[in-house]
């Protein structure tokens, strides 16, 4: 707490070893002591108190009310004199409180009341007025608490809420305002002091007053000498008068100097520098050809009016700035996070701890295929903003360069944006022991900025992936649920799918009538629904157990969908003769959807039919590798055909035996259809058509060339 009406002087209460001590001091917190005890009571008993076990303690907190002084006062006008409730002891008590006063600015204490009271200066600090609760009388002292004499205004004890002192050269006037009871209205009395005040204040009323700490007259590099009213004078002493009778500067000590800013004391009482602090950083401003302070790890005191002596030796010296390469390079954000939202302004700040920021040039690669430049330092000063306009991890690279050397500093930026919506695509069906491939679809797209949990199965504990994608191999058959949930900042969202895991299945591609189309908003509740209704229009037509039939909708336009063929849950007979069961299902199933058999009904009045798409039959799928000799003997006539097809346009003219070679190979691949026929029944049909297809178009061409 600082003490008015004298420069440096505060008063401050601090822990030390779990005891709360008030100190003093004379140069703003240079140099800290203890308060010396009062040397008797009020009583005039002796009082044993050593320093440092035992000293006078001070409670420094303000009042609640405005119009009650705390429990220390001090006045601007009444230099010295300082009037604080406290304690004396080894540590600071609320217990046995009393009221202390110091005439000559802390250095000597007495004792002036047993308990608490308020007290206010009246005529400048000339006299004292203390009130104490209920105010029945007013006490008030001319020779700074000495002696007190009373002064009654109520016949009736007032209980004091506010005190007003009415500023101004006639400020005797002061304001009391209260109550006789809880349950009175609010007094308000006004009392002027003028009629105890004999006379207006002389010259010979005054003396002199020292300032000084503990004999010390140099109090913030300078001695100060004040006048005051004599004590025990009656005389009123107005405003006129001067406090401040001289002020001489002194030579600079020691005491007038405090560490500097890096710098602490150590034990031996030396300023040296703290651990955090590099003494020998020039700063950077400082530019080639121009000078800087160098510290010397000491400052004046703030206000310090000291002169000569140790000045010299204290204050920083004016050295030229060194020619220095870049060292100490930082880059950071404004906020110093490493996150930022997408589209939003990002501030870069950049900082140079050695070098000559003037004629070091600084570039900025922002990470997004952006730089920026600038020839000096000081452009960088306000911070460099950029925008990222896609999320991502950007590396942000700084470069400091200068005649001598150069410097980089680099950070890594999570630009994002929140995730709106996920998409978990999984295969249906897939086979056991074989590793299959599940990825989460984010919008807005996002590259390794978030962060994706896996529950796989029957796992209690996920895994966590940076990736979007993750493979796994379920070892076993049945269903599975698959779950991914998406972290983004504050937000979680997750998608679910089932997975029918079996040791081989079969499928079919199937397309619809158009009037589908129009029908389908393309959201995952639509598609399961028309799913449904899929299958069980194949069950009224075809004689399948329903637990081995799945129906899953492609997304998007035009709608398709796949119907999976899985083997029965309990095969009491063999793997092969389920095989060959899978097949006729599906026969029975292609004669169904090729005879327009399989339809549902949309809306009244429309109706779907269900087609199975051509030349997409899928072939039987398991666990075992196997090759198809008939696929293959398929593919090859199926490119020979194209082949032939092409020479015979193109040459038609030219080459009139061409026809006899077709006839020719039209035999040779009427044999082979009959030998693939007996292997494969898609085969036989897919070349069939191919082989109707070429007979017209060579009947044409024969025509032409006649």
């Amino acid at each position: 707490m600082k003490v008015a009406g004298i420069e440096g002087m505060l008063i401050a209460n601090r822990k030390v070893e779990n005891q709360v001590k008030t100190y003093i001091t004379y140069n703003k917190g240079r140099d800290w002591r203890l308060l010396q005890a009062p040397t008797t009571d009020l009583a005039g008993n002796p009082i044993h108190c050593v320093l440092p076990f035992c000293s006078l303690h001070l409670q420094l907190q303000m009042s609640e009310n405005p119009y009650l002084s705390g429990s220390i006062s001090s006045k601007s006008s009444a230099p010295g004199v300082i009037i604080a409730t406290g304690n004396i002891g080894a540590e600071l008590s609320y217990n046995n409180v009393a009221m202390f006063l110091s005439p000559d600015a802390g250095n000597n204490w007495r004792q002036i009341f047993e308990e608490e009271h308020n007290v206010w200066f009246l005529d400048k600090g000339a006299a004292l007025i203390a009130v104490k609760q209920p105010s029945v009388p007013t006490r008030i002292s001319f020779d700074e608490g000495r002696q007190w004499t009373r002064h009654s205004f109520s016949a009736m004890p007032l209980f004091v809420d506010g005190v007003l002192v009415e500023a101004g050269a006639q400020n005797q006037i002061m304001t009391f305002f209260g109550h006789f009871s809880h349950r009175s209205e609010w007094q308000l009395i006004k009392i002027d002091y003028k009629s105890i005040f004999t006379k207006r204040c002389t010259e010979g009323d005054y003396q002199t007053w020292h300032l000084h700490n503990q004999g010390e007259p140099c109090i913030m590099g300078q001695k100060q000498i004040y006048m005051k009213r004599r004590p025990g004078n009656y005389c009123m002493v107005g405003w006129e008068s001067s406090r401040i009778l001289s002020a001489e500067p002194c030579i600079c000590r020691a005491h007038d100097f405090e560490c500097d800013y890096g710098f602490e004391r150590r034990g031996d009482g030396n300023c040296l520098p703290a651990f955090w602090f590099n003494p020998s950083k020039v700063s950077q401003s400082c530019s080639q050809g121009q000078h800087f302070l160098n510290s010397t790890g000491y400052r004046k005191v703030v206000a310090n009016n000291c002169t000569k002596g140790v000045k010299e030796i204290y204050t920083a010296r004016k050295q030229q700035c060194p020619t220095r390469p870049p060292r100490g390079l930082v880059l950071t954000t404004r906020d110093d996070k490493l996150t930022a939202d997408l589209n939003s302004n990002v501030t870069f700040l950049v900082q140079l701890e050695e070098g000559d920021s003037m004629r070091t040039n600084i570039q900025l690669d922002f990470g997004d295929g952006t730089a920026v430049s600038y020839s000096n330092l000081s452009w960088t000063l306000e911070g460099i903003k950029h925008v990222y306009r896609s999320a991502g991890i950007f590396r942000v690279t700084a470069l400091a360069e200068n005649s001598l050397g150069f410097e980089t500093s680099s950070l890594y930026l999570h630009v994002t944006c929140l995730v709106e919506h996920i998409q978990l695509v999984t295969p249906h069906v897939a086979i056991k022991k074989k590793e299959v491939n599940l990825t989460a679809v984010v919008w807005p797209s996002h590259f390794r900025t978030l962060t994706y949990f896996w529950w796989l199965g029957n796992n209690t504990e996920p895994i966590v992936t940076l990736d979007s994608s993750v493979s796994h191999t379920f070892s076993s058959e049945g269903m599975f649920t698959v779950t991914v949930q998406v972290s983004s900042g504050d937000s979680v969202l997750q998608d679910s799918k089932s997975i029918a895991v079996q040791e081989f299945f079969k499928s079919l591609l199937l397309s619809f009538s158009p009037n589908l189309d129009e029908a389908n908003p393309d959201i995952p509740e639509w598609r399961q629904d028309v799913a449904r209704v899929i299958k069980k229009a194949i069950l009224q037509v075809a004689d399948v157990p329903e637990e081995q039939l799945l129906v899953a909708m492609s997304p998007g336009v035009p709608t398709a969908a796949e119907l999976f063929l899985l083997p029965p849950k309990n095969r009491s007979e063999g793997r092969k003769q389920a095989e060959e069961d899978l097949e006729q299902i599906s026969e029975v199933l292609v004669n169904a959807l090729n005879q327009i058999s399989v339809e549902f009904e949309l809306k009244p009045g429309s109706r779907v039919i269900v087609y199975i798409t051509q030349l997409t039959l899928a072939p039987l799928v398991d666990s075992i590798p196997r090759h198809s000799s008939s696929a293959m003997l398929m593919l090859l006539s199926v490119v020979f055909l194209g082949l032939a097809v092409f020479l015979i346009y193109k040459f038609k003219r030219k080459i009139p035996w061409i026809n006899i070679y077709a006839e020719v190979n039209h035999e040779k691949e009427q044999e082979m259809i009959s030998t693939v026929g007996q292997n494969n029944t898609t085969a036989k049909i897919t070349l069939s058509e191919f082989s109707s297809q070429k007979e017209l178009m060579e009947k044409e061409l024969e025509a032409r060339a006649k």
